[in-house]
């Protein structure tokens, strides 16, 4: 059987992955983003990640999108795995243009939904062009590999209690942190990707979020920062020699900050700004245009 991680989208539709404590108050751009996203459709939020006051946290984000626009909103609150291999779980999803996952615990995400029916309906909704977004835990899910635990704040130790596990797969070698610098997440991604450098690291700091266009580039959106920690071109780590209790040393790491509407190309591993992302999706668009 495929595990989660294998089941990888691969369509043509839209992530939007936030780093936590999105402004809900305001028309933020955040949000705004993901409603604007929903059209005729329906939004479903998914309050699968969290174990306690999900009534609470469904009412809210209700009403904020609510008062953007968004009409159609139905709630995919699974309690448990049986619960995500039901009929009625998957008919939630009917008509849904995009399925915003919130907050939580992301191992309650992937391990009550990984490939059952509602998750497979996900999959599809992105798959036909719609969009997955995701905040804090539910950011943490959107990547193949997820990290689900690791201290923060202090410098990242070789045996420290950094832990990783198969995400939902819709974004390929990359791993998300999210309330990157408010709580100072830097030492775990980079222990993360020191681990495999072929992954690149996305931190997103808090009310910021990143606009995914297929498996190509993204676009920052939001107050803060985002960060891509990338171990490609490392030249020394001492992550396989080093004692358990000994400091991460590794060289030649490179890193790249990106403000609201910058962009970073994912193919190429490069920050771009954005015209020149558009006018690639712009000769992308007319090459697929059947000759007349």
């Amino acid at each position: 059987m495929e595990s989660v991680a294998m089941n990888r989208g691969t369509g043509s539709g839209t992530l939007i992955i936030i780093g936590g404590h999105e402004d809900k108050q305001r028309e933020s751009d955040v949000l705004k983003a993901v409603a604007e996203r929903v059209g005729q459709g329906r939004l479903v939020v998914a309050t699968v990640a969290s174990s306690e006051n999900n009534g609470e946290l469904a009412k809210e984000y209700n009403e904020t999108f609510r008062k953007l626009g968004v009409k159609d909103i139905a709630i995919l609150d699974v309690r448990d795995r049986a619960e995500a291999l039901s009929e009625e779980a998957e008919q939630v999803l009917d008509g849904a243009t995009a399925v915003f996952f919130t907050g939580g615990d992301q191992l309650r995400i992937t391990s009550q939904l990984g490939d059952s029916r509602a998750y497979r309906r996900i999959k599809e909704i992105y798959q036909k062009g719609g969009t997955i977004a995701g905040t804090s835990a539910g950011a943490s899910v959107m990547s193949d590999t997820m990290l689900i635990e690791g201290d923060g704040e202090a410098s990242y130790k070789i045996g420290g209690a950094l832990r990783m596990s198969p995400g939902l797969g819709f974004l390929r070698r990359v791993i998300v942190d999210q309330h990157f610098a408010e709580r100072g997440r830097p030492p775990r991604l980079l222990g993360a990707v020191a681990q495999n450098p072929a992954n690149l690291g996305v931190g997103i700091d808090e009310n910021s979020a990143i606009l995914v266009h297929g498996e190509d580039w993204f676009e920052v959106l939001g107050e803060g920062a985002v960060y891509v920690l990338d171990a490609a071109e490392v030249t020394f780590s001492n992550l396989s020699e080093a004692d358990q209790d000994e400091t991460l040393s590794i060289f030649d790491v490179k890193m790249h900050v990106l403000a609201a509407g910058e962009c970073f190309n994912l193919r190429e591993r490069r920050p771009e700004i954005k015209p020149a992302q558009e006018e690639k999706e712009k000769k992308r668009a007319r090459k697929k245009q059947p000759d007349k």
